[in-house]
């Protein structure tokens, strides 16, 4: 009767295990080697591993094919008796010989590779400065002045606590990109302004921590056009799982192209600060802003997590009249809390706009606008 059972069970487990395993979508989540990559490191690293591979299946296959000759063709049930013999100098020195060549033979290319990764400072086209924040990564194009905070794209925020189900890029996604040029020399700079993070594009081969009060270099040459996704891998914190990277090569005539898009927007917010904004606009803007920087402590709609962040609804600094403490609070952070200063991270317009929607929105209304030529004058 048992026995029965368990076969209706099998019965109906296994024509699904099979469309499971033959499905092309569960066969691309599994991927059982690592990518080739688009960067010259990436294609060294890449060969270097298939060396070492194809060299560990014929060690394999050699070992247990004496080991299988042995057990099948000198079994006692042929009449085979053990041999009775006692150390052999030839053996010894045969078995050590050859895993000394192997290891030689391994040691060459590998050794070569890591003088390669480590070769970030010569010849390089552009430098980028890599920072990593609480939960979020800043780029700064050091030769062309440019600077901006990437995010995790707002779509995915939006269903992360409802069903993911057809969105493709699912936390892999941003709403600013690092875009760079193909065929140049790039070297990152990488640093973290608060905790330890680990920036990560494995079709680059780019890895490396990014440490407080320290600075790590790498760099790539990327050869194709593409769109490259990455994630932090150091364990950072509450949000960790939601600070991807994705990077966007292109040629060297777009990426100048986007280069001057960026430079006159930011021409158009420094202007733009000057200016008196409506109470619609900051509003509008400042819900882009909080759900983008905020959202993942005080909660999309203002209300905290009970013990670890405090909501933003009905607290005693968002609904003073005098916002000074409320400026305070977003330029410079406080001390021995999870709360980041973002005078660095954002730009005066956007401190304005998120300050207006915090006291005008998630339950609060205080009634007025903070404009950007306040947060100007408490720079």
């Amino acid at each position: 009767m048992r026995i029965n059972k368990l076969s209706a069970r099998a019965s109906l487990l296994l024509p699904g295990l099979a469309t499971f395993l033959l499905s092309t979508a569960a066969q691309a989540e599994y991927e059982l080697n690592m990518p080739k990559g688009v960067t010259p490191i990436a294609h060294d690293l890449y060969g270097l591993h298939m060396l070492v591979f194809w060299i560990c299946v014929v060690i394999g296959v050699l070992v247990f094919g004496a080991m299988a000759y042995s057990i099948i063709y000198h079994r006692k049930s042929k009449g085979y008796q053990a041999a009775n013999f006692h150390e052999s100098t030839t053996v010894e020195i045969v078995w050590t010989v050859i895993p000394l060549l192997i290891l030689i033979g391994i040691a060459i290319p590998a050794t070569a590779t890591l003088i390669d990764l480590e070769d970030a400072k010569t010849d390089a086209d552009m430098t980028v400065q890599v920072t990593g924040l609480q939960w979020k990564w800043k780029y700064t194009y050091i030769d062309d002045d440019v600077s901006f905070v990437s995010n995790l794209a707002q779509a995915s925020r939006e269903v992360m606590y409802d069903d993911p189900t057809g969105n493709e890029n699912y936390l892999i996604d941003v709403d600013e990109p690092l875009v760079l040029p193909i065929n140049k020399k790039i070297r990152f700079l990488i640093h973290s302004n608060d905790v330890i993070h680990a920036w990560w594009v494995p079709d680059l081969a780019v890895k490396q921590d990014a440490i407080p009060g320290f600075i790590n270099d790498t760099w790539a040459i990327i050869e194709e056009p593409g769109t490259y996704r990455g994630k932090c891998t150091e364990l950072c914190g509450k949000d960790h799982g939601f600070m991807p990277v994705v990077v966007e090569a292109v040629t060297q005539p777009e990426y100048e192209q986007w280069i001057a898009m960026k430079k006159a927007e930011a021409e158009a917010v420094a202007a733009s600060a000057t200016a008196d904004w409506s109470m619609q606009d900051l509003l509008a803007r400042g819900e882009t802003v909080y759900q983008a920087n905020c959202s993942a402590c005080h909660g999309p709609t203002g209300a905290g997590i009970p013990g670890a962040f405090p909501a933003m609804t009905g607290s005693p600094i968002v609904i003073d009249p005098d916002p000074a403490a409320h400026i305070d609070i977003l330029l410079n952070g406080k001390s021995g809390t999870a709360m980041a200063a973002y005078r660095d991270q954002l730009n005066d317009v956007d401190i304005a706009a998120v300050i207006t929607y915090e006291r005008n929105s998630l339950g609060n209304s205080v009634g007025s606008t903070v404009q950007p030529s306040a947060i100007k004058n408490a720079r």
